[in-house]
């Protein structure tokens, strides 16, 4: 059995949920934990069985797997880091919060013959899988509306500091970006208005989406919309059927002309299974144990970033933005 010595760059929550998860698995054993608060690193590492590291250098050299959760604005230069020391890589979303750093990132992936997954843990979550196998076997979806919102920008308070994440698409909004591709496949152009409410920065966005296999969508992305359920939201528009999710919480579908729904509801499960944490943990362990490419690559991972970064331009330049495959 391999015994993969994993350290953490970063000991937030995030790091805290793949930390408990990581250690359950008897192929890695949790080695180092670095972040630049010694007291959250402290306070994390008696929970995994291990002390903090004292540098990302000493976290490097400890291990031969990195996970990155620290802040958004630092995963570009600790990524080009770990991938030139030759280390397998999970890097939480956004690989990088600009164009330049985000093909900074993919260069090194490419020269490194190791595992390099991206975070986008909705892939993994069971209400998109099957949302995924649905569009794949049974129906064609002729359009799409999307919703992620946030109630705010306060709590933690770095969800509201731009130099923090990059900006409020990189934070959460991000994850929809990648779904979307997930979905649909790729983006071929956007148009984009956004507005400012509540928040030193573009907080409100309502974006318009073709695809390549002339495919539409809408998408709508609050700041500061409070925290109705659900939030997060995908309605698939498909012949005479609506497919919708409810966060990861469930699936409702409707097909016919009839009106009548069947609902699959995922609510019972575990949060580190229903949002897929587990299962993105798990195919990470998996493609470097099995040697197979990881489930979602660092193109996937640039290709988000390339999503957020048109928006962004469309809103300023009040133009559509296309984009190639």
């Amino acid at each position: 059995m391999s015994n993969l010595k994993i350290g953490f760059l970063g000991a937030g929550y995030i790091a805290g949920v793949h930390a408990s998860i990581l250690a359950r698995d008897d192929r890695v054993q949790v080695a180092a934990i670095y972040d630049i608060s010694k007291r959250r690193a402290e306070q994390l590492a008696p929970s995994v069985g291990h002390n903090g590291a004292h540098s990302v250098a000493e976290g490097l050299a400890m291990c031969d797997t990195i996970s990155i959760t620290s802040p958004n604005t630092k995963h570009t230069e600790l990524a080009v880091l770990a991938a030139e020391d030759r280390k397998h890589i999970f890097c939480e979303k956004p690989m990088a919060t600009s164009i330049a750093d985000a093909e900074r990132v993919l260069k090194a992936a490419a020269n490194s013959d190791r595992v390099f997954q991206v975070g986008h843990n909705r892939r993994f979550a069971l209400v998109y899988a099957e949302l995924k196998r649905m569009l794949t076997e049974t129906h064609q979806a002729h359009s799409a509306h999307v919703k992620m919102n946030r109630g705010e920008l306060l709590n933690p308070e770095w969800t509201g500091d731009p130099k923090t994440t990059g900006g409020f698409l990189y934070e959460t909004t991000i994850h929809m970006f990648d779904m979307m591709r997930f979905l649909f496949g790729e983006v071929a152009s956007v148009r984009a208005i956004g507005s400012s409410h509540e928040y030193a920065e573009t907080d409100d966005f309502s974006m318009l989406f073709t695809f390549e296999n002339g495919m539409h969508a809408t998408m709508a992305s609050s700041a500061d919309a409070s925290w109705l359920f659900p939030f997060e939201r995908v309605e698939v528009f498909c012949h005479h059927a609506t497919i919708v999710t409810r966060e990861m919480e469930s699936l409702v579908y409707s097909e016919g002309l009839d009106g009548k729904h069947v609902e699959r509801s995922m609510h019972q499960l575990a949060k580190e299974e229903k949002w897929g944490y587990a299962q993105e943990d798990r195919a990470f362990i998996d493609s470097i144990v099995n040697e197979t490419p990881p489930a979602v690559t660092a193109l996937d991972g640039y290709k988000s970033v390339e999503l957020v970064s048109a928006v962004y331009e469309s809103v300023e330049s009040s133009e559509v933005v296309s984009l190639g495959s």
